[in-house]
């Protein structure tokens, strides 16, 4: 992976081969330090690893830090880290797979993607194999942390004991497929509460459209591209104040929706 694009003030060898993308813009004033949560950073460049982790420990995390797959994949059996910031390039195998391994064995792990690819297929694909977020470089320390715990804020919802799901003024009854926004019951067609339940279960998480389909329509269903638009225009004109100007049930161009 490319190292970092400057070198701490205090350096006394010359600087590096310039590269296009370091991971942060500037290091700055951190944000107030959290709760210490295992963080495992899975990055083959040691420099860009050092500053992953200076970050998050100047933020309060308890860090751990690999330098390819197989060293992530006993740490994160070994120590049982809550977050892992993960790295696609990786030398001895691909982030992809690292991603899809970790996510079959922990449902409740919060995964983000760190790397510099911003194309829209690298992104699809990490949401798809189970990532929660893809933060694409250079970013700052600050959004570094905030993602975190966005992230696992996502991760630890939880339904009520009594089965429901309640998110802001919303509240659904999967036993009897009723749903309520502000005590006022919502008029939804049993596809149209699929939906809005799904989106429930992942407050905050970009769910992709093929996803969406797979989970609503079934995998081998085939369904016209537009009917989820339509599904989504629908329940905007049911949830939001102003449905051409949806603030809660957004749009991820190229990507997908998400609900916050």
């Amino acid at each position: 992976m490319n190292p970092m694009a400057s070198c701490p003030p205090d350096a006394r060898l010359s600087a590096p081969t310039p590269v296009r993308r370091p991971v942060f813009r500037n290091l700055g004033t951190f944000p107030v330090p959290l709760p210490s949560e295992p963080v495992l950073v899975v990055e083959d460049e040691p420099r860009t690893r050092r500053y992953l982790c200076l970050a998050l420990q100047k933020s309060g995390f308890k860090v751990l830090e690999a330098g390819h797959g197989a060293e992530a994949m006993e740490l994160f059996h070994r120590q049982v880290p809550r977050v892992v910031l993960l790295d696609i390039g990786l030398p001895d195998m691909s982030g992809f797979d690292l991603c899809r391994a970790m996510r079959q064995q922990r449902e409740d792990l919060a995964i983000l993607m760190a790397t510099g690819r911003a194309e829209d297929a690298d992104k699809v694909t990490g949401l798809e194999l189970g990532a929660d977020e893809y933060l694409v470089k250079p970013f700052g320390p600050e959004v570094l942390v905030a993602s975190i715990k966005a992230v696992l804020r996502r991760c630890t919802h939880a339904p009520s004991p009594s089965g429901e799901l309640a998110y802001g003024p919303l509240r659904l009854d999967p036993l009897t497929l009723k749903a309520f926004k502000d005590d006022r019951e919502l008029d939804l067609t049993p596809k149209e509460f699929a939906l809005l339940a799904l989106f429930l279960r992942h407050p905050g998480q970009v769910l992709t459209r093929e996803r969406l389909h797979q989970e609503i329509w079934g995998e081998h269903h085939y369904c016209c591209p537009k009917t989820l638009d339509v599904f989504i225009c629908k329940l905007r004109e049911k949830l939001e104040a102003d449905p051409a100007h949806p603030v809660h049930l957004r749009t991820e161009r190229g990507v997908g929706f998400v609900y916050q």
